[in-house]
């Protein structure tokens, strides 16, 4: 899936992860992903002071939009201050990692580098170089911190670095996921963080969906059918909530619900829930709602009702005549055209 009219004439750096190179599989979904970006990477030194001189040179000469750094790409995309930036598991401990990951001695890169080298040697003295590079991490954090998002896999077995970010940085996020991104993680994780920083920078203002969290779950709390691909597809065009009530005598129904959207809608669903009882308030564009007659073991605490028509925006009743299921909804929005 590619999305040209993302990063659309702009440029974004990667940086590598440990014996990688800028052939890796993430160049490539990068370049596919945003046909229309100018996608730049660069085999990394093993010297770890040499990488951050390469990477001040390069971003000093081409000037990204944004920099993506993994692992421990991550780590130097940290220091890269002045620029949005997108850190995923990044090893801000490596020098510990090498150690408890079998990372001495003898490597192998894992993808092809341009001078056709193949093996390197990690010792202690190279250990306790970049022991002493990431140590540089989080110093001279200014004014840049909210151009900086971390993301977490939570199924990472190399690197556990989520407290540590959130420490210095605001803007630390979980995903379903493994240290190595896969196709799921990349669009599922890093394309919607690209498509906000995309849409920030352009001051893009794209029409608001309110979903009801009623309207996308059954009597068993699971996910109904075709609610996640309609939440993946609605995102390309729309600025998304989800909406729930925040009952004032159940307090503990707020954290249930971020722990649903979590598990189900993932990172979409970052810093997109609207808690309220008064969605009537609300001003969106369209509001997604469970239609009040719709038949189910669990009732509806957003439920759409002919008093709806006062909301401040086109109210689409979940499991009404009209609109049965999550395809039906998806064929009235393809219908509008991004409208």
């Amino acid at each position: 899936m590619s999305f040209p009219n993302l990063m659309r004439g702009k440029r974004i750096l990667y940086v590598h992860g440990f014996a990688s190179s800028a052939q890796s599989g993430t160049v490539h979904r990068l370049r596919a992903t945003f046909p229309e970006a100018d996608v730049v990477a660069f085999d990394l030194p093993v010297d770890p002071n040499a990488v951050l001189d390469l990477l001040r040179g390069k971003c000093d000469e081409l000037h990204p939009d944004l920099i993506l750094g993994t692992s421990m790409g991550g780590m130097f995309v940290e220091q890269l201050h002045g620029y949005d930036r997108i850190l995923v598991n990044p090893a801000f401990q490596i020098a510990d990692t090498m150690r408890e990951h079998n990372m001495m001695g003898k490597q192998t890169f894992l993808n092809p580098r341009a001078d056709g080298v193949q093996e390197f040697y990690v010792d202690k003295p190279l250990v306790k170089a970049y022991r002493d590079v990431s140590e540089q991490c989080f110093s001279g954090i200014n004014d840049d911190k909210n151009l900086v998002v971390g993301l977490f896999g939570d199924n990472d077995p190399l690197v556990h670095t989520y407290d540590l970010f959130l420490q210095h940085y605001p803007c630390a996020i979980r995903f379903h996921g493994e240290h190595r991104m896969d196709d799921h993680s990349f669009m599922h994780a890093v394309v919607p963080v690209i498509r906000w920083i995309d849409d920030r920078q352009e001051r893009r203002q794209r029409p608001i969906v309110f979903i009801s969290v009623d309207a996308m779950r059954d009597a068993y709390d699971k996910p109904v059918s075709s609610v996640q691909k309609a939440v993946m597809t609605l995102i390309e065009t729309y600025n998304v909530y989800f909406l729930a009530p925040c009952p004032s005598t159940d307090h503990a129904h707020a954290e249930g619900i971020l722990s649903w959207l979590e598990r189900y809608v993932d990172v979409p669903a970052y810093d997109h829930v609207v808690f309220t009882n008064q969605p009537q308030l609300l001003y969106g564009d369209y509001f997604v709602m469970k239609d009040v007659d719709a038949s189910s073991l669990q009732p509806s605490l957003f439920a759409a009702r002919p008093a709806d028509a006062d909301m401040m925006g086109a109210v689409i009743a979940y499991g009404s005549d009209e609109f049965k299921t999550w395809e039906d909804i998806l064929v009235y929005f393809e219908r509008l055209g991004g409208q």
